[in-house]
């Protein structure tokens, strides 16, 4: 369910996954295809939905493993992994959930080393920096009045991060709920970026 916001996105520059660099592919293109990749898969179930947590695995890696593991993927993954030596799996964590501040839940959270990263979905509630001044102190009595604000904003955020410090968002608002109006960058959300990257540390 949407919370009141504690880390608002910021605007970002460009829609969409955007991090191309020269040269080739790299971790953070990688990483920002499999977060926009997360965001379209819990667009697909629609809005009002509780957070979501995935492991992400680097496809080669977890191929070398158990190449029995090509049989199971779709063509296309293996091809992209193929092509991209960076490419990762994200793969849901349906077990986890969240009863109360989101940020406590992901401090319970730790990571294998096959790990290689993590990415986060979850709904958000935003206002104007000028109505955040009137937000009560009280958590039920906030929730109240951001969900009943007028000028309040509904968006989904997915949150990706690696073991080497990327980071990628992609947010969307449900008042332009499009795939082409999904922003990406790599520090939308820097205090669920910063709470995501704690459970891969040691």
């Amino acid at each position: 369910m949407p919370q009141p916001d504690d880390a608002a996105p910021t605007p970002a520059s460009a829609p969409g996954p955007d991090p191309v660099a020269p040269g080739g592919p790299t971790p953070r293109h990688a990483l920002a295809l499999a977060v926009h990749e997360v965001e379209a898969h819990a667009a697909d179930a629609g809005w009002d939905a509780p957070p979501r947590l995935f492991a992400l695995v680097m496809t080669a890696g977890a191929l070398a493993a158990d190449p029995t593991l090509a049989d199971r993927l779709p063509s296309d993954v293996v091809a992209a992994a193929g092509a991209d030596p960076h490419h990762l799996l994200s793969i849901e964590q349906e077990g986890f959930a969240v009863d109360g501040d989101l940020e406590d839940g992901l401090a319970r959270v730790a990571w294998p080393p096959t790990v290689d990263g993590a990415a986060l979905v979850v709904e958000r509630i935003v206002l104007p920096p000028a109505a955040e001044e009137d937000v009560p102190e009280d958590p039920d009595a906030a929730l109240d009045y951001l969900a009943s604000h007028p000028d309040r904003q509904d968006v989904r955020l997915a949150v990706g991060v690696l073991r080497d410090g990327s980071s990628w968002c992609a947010v969307r608002s449900r008042a332009h709920d499009a795939a082409t109006d999904v922003a990406g960058g790599p520090d939308l959300v820097p205090g669920l970026v910063t709470a995501l990257r704690a459970t891969l540390e040691d």
